[in-house]
């Protein structure tokens, strides 16, 4: 009988280790799943598994328009992911619905202490109430101006630093008659976020909230939008006011216009269209008051789920994929700033210009960070469903810049009250 219960307690032991029933496996959900990501991710599995022969990952891929919603379902399902993949836009609404495992002790007690981008860290961090880090920052982004180099250099036009020198050439670049013009607008799907990016770096205002009252309304952000809404039509393609990030970039790589405002998210695009001898980046340009400030990007990470049976192994996952060498692998592929510092004087960075000038305009003491309030429930609808349309009205000369943004403060301003309330 004793031998019996020896026996079966190994047997027992050897279970719960995962000893006789092969590895550990836990399910990792990329949040932008599709062509140009998940062979990266296939690739990076297959290291971390003949690195860890006791964990097998199960990797499903799901497109970005519909990972908040699939989160949602398995929340309240309760059949959440091991890991998942996120972005701070919407990492506060999973970190509300208690879903994610603080990281902090164990960001602090291994190899990744002090390996992450500071910036990235404090915009993952300040998504939560509790200012805890509920996801691995992997991934940063920043706005640029692309620009057509090679027009630049034909013209004797120089690289703006101004919006002023933006506008003026703009205008330079304009010759209607031949279908060229000078710089495209989002008006449509994404505009309003991309425009705060345009009106912060402009106005120099280095805080999205003062007093708990929202600063877009400040007349500096509105002599921007008015410069922007100036040059509809005359500088820029009229379908502009309809414009999303497909038909803007299009028109870009196209050969419509010179100059384009997204981000470093469509390197791939835009070099395989153009090439590195015909399209630049620079940062977006500063205003009067001469000062860099900056309207991040959301943060991409990873965050490991509360409801993953396999914690340590998906942490190791985690801990894995933001390591020097897949976060430099990653990051080469998608052309986005890596998040582990030790990534920084690798090969593919000092020929990489565009990643190069955003590390150089993040890493800055002078650069400002002026957080968007993304943390805020309402903040999509807000700056989307509510205001999208307005912006439409400011291209079309139906409302004033002024207006524009008083009434998107006024949202935003009660919507940040209400949070502080819950808080």
């Amino acid at each position: 009988m004793k031998r019996l219960l020896v026996a079966l307690a190994l047997v027992l032991s050897a279970c719960s280790a995962g000893g006789q029933d092969g590895p550990t496996t836990i399910t990792f959900w990329d949040n932008n799943g599709g062509p140009g990501r998940t062979p990266i991710y296939e690739e990076l599995i297959k290291r971390f598994e003949a690195a860890n022969p006791n964990i097998k990952v199960e990797y499903v891929g799901i497109p970005s328009s519909s990972v908040q919603q699939k989160y949602d379902t398995a929340i309240a399902g309760g059949s959440t992911p091991d890991v998942g993949g996120v972005t701070t836009s919407y990492l506060a609404h999973l970190v509300g619905q208690d879903a994610l495992e603080p990281l902090d002790e164990r960001l602090e007690s291994g190899p990744l202490k002090g390996k992450l981008l500071p910036g990235l860290l404090e915009t993952v961090r300040q998504t939560a109430m509790d200012g805890k880090l509920y996801a691995a920052p992997a991934s940063g982004n920043l706005d640029v101006i692309w620009y057509r180099s090679d027009l630049f250099a034909e013209q004797k036009i120089a690289v703006p630093d101004t919006w002023d020198q933006l506008v003026d050439a703009a205008a330079k670049l304009t010759k209607p008659a031949d279908n060229k013009y000078g710089f495209t607008i989002r008006g449509g799907a994404g505009s309003v976020f991309q425009l705060l990016a345009e009106a912060y770096s402009y106005s120099g205002v280095d805080k999205f909230y003062d007093g708990g009252k929202s600063t877009v309304s400040d007349p500096r952000n509105a002599e921007l939008v008015s410069k922007i809404a100036g040059i509809y039509k005359k500088s820029t393609p009229e379908a502009d006011v309809n414009n999303n990030y497909t038909q803007m970039v299009a028109q870009f790589t196209g050969g419509t216009v010179a100059m384009m405002h997204h981000n470093l998210g469509s390197t791939a695009d835009v070099m395989k269209a153009l090439g590195a001898q015909k399209v630049s980046a620079m940062p977006l340009p500063k205003g009067p008051s001469g000062k860099r400030t900056v309207v991040p990007n959301p943060t991409d990470g990873f965050a490991v789920f509360k409801g993953s049976k396999n914690p340590d192994a998906s942490w190791k996952f985690v801990e894995f994929l933001t390591s020097a060498e897949s976060n430099g692998y990653w990051n080469e592929k998608v052309g986005q700033i890596p998040a582990n510092t030790d990534v920084r004087g690798a090969e593919w960075i000092q020929k990489n210009p565009a990643v190069k000038m955003a590390l150089g305009v993040l890493e800055d003491p002078a650069t400002m960070l002026v957080p968007a309030p993304v943390y805020l429930p309402e903040y999509s609808s807000i700056t989307k469903t509510d205001t999208e349309p307005l912006y439409q009205k400011v291209l079309l000369g139906q409302m004033s810049a002024q207006q524009f943004l008083d009434e998107l403060a006024a949202k935003l301003t009660t919507a940040q009250q209400e949070w502080e309330k819950r808080k």
